[in-house]
């Protein structure tokens, strides 16, 4: 399941995603701001954000195989 470039590039996806959506939470103050979720927040994003590289660098090179 982890070997597909897709799959990688969709749970980045979604990672980066959760990195938007609990900040905005904090803001507009559904969420209590503390250490641990900001920074919990800020790894995802980031997170998501190397899995959807790896993804796509993957995906391009097998293309180029073909």
């Amino acid at each position: 399941m982890i070997k597909s470039p897709r799959f990688l590039l969709t749970f980045g996806l979604f990672l980066m995603l959760g990195g938007i959506v609990l900040p905005f939470l904090m803001v507009i103050q559904i969420l209590e701001s503390t250490f641990f979720l900001n920074f919990l927040a800020w790894g995802i994003s980031t997170l998501g954000l190397a899995l959807g590289m790896v993804g796509f660098t993957w995906l391009n090179r097998d293309n180029k195989r073909d």
